[in-house]
């Protein structure tokens, strides 16, 4: 994955009605969170700050250290690796959500918990960052 010259707004306007305002929330969350600014990766993923990264096996890359993708149904919040599994009681308390390995999948932030969500998102945050390269 690599960062694009993509104007920002171009990607949050993938998100629209009421999912755009949130679009906004976020990108302000995230902003304060890590002091960065926002950039747009793969033309869609808006991501802030870098971290280059290796696995055991040698296979290696560059990603945001953290990230979200606004949509027209969802918006598409990028985690660590099974954080659904290592801080299930911030999950548990996320309000209504679907999750795969890193991804969160929020339809709506309307009723979700504002603070679970911050603080996996802390908890990404500190991962990426004691793990970048």
């Amino acid at each position: 994955m690599l960062p694009s010259d993509l104007p920002v707004e171009v990607a949050l306007d993938r998100a629209t009605g009421p999912r755009r305002a949130e679009a906004e929330e976020l990108l302000t969350l995230y902003r304060e969170l890590t002091g960065e600014e926002p950039v747009v990766w793969a033309g869609r993923i808006i991501g802030f700050g870098e971290h280059e990264y290796q696995y055991e096996s040698g296979w290696s890359g560059r990603s945001p250290l953290l990230s979200f993708a606004p949509g027209a149904k969802h918006h598409t919040i990028y985690l660590a690796h099974d954080f659904s599994e290592r801080w299930p009681e911030l999950t548990a308390r996320l309000g209504p959500h679907r999750a795969s390995k890193v991804c969160l999948y929020l339809t709506r932030l309307t009723a979700v918990d504002r603070d679970a969500l911050r603080t996996l998102l802390e908890n990404t945050l500190a991962e990426a960052r004691a793990h970048a390269r």
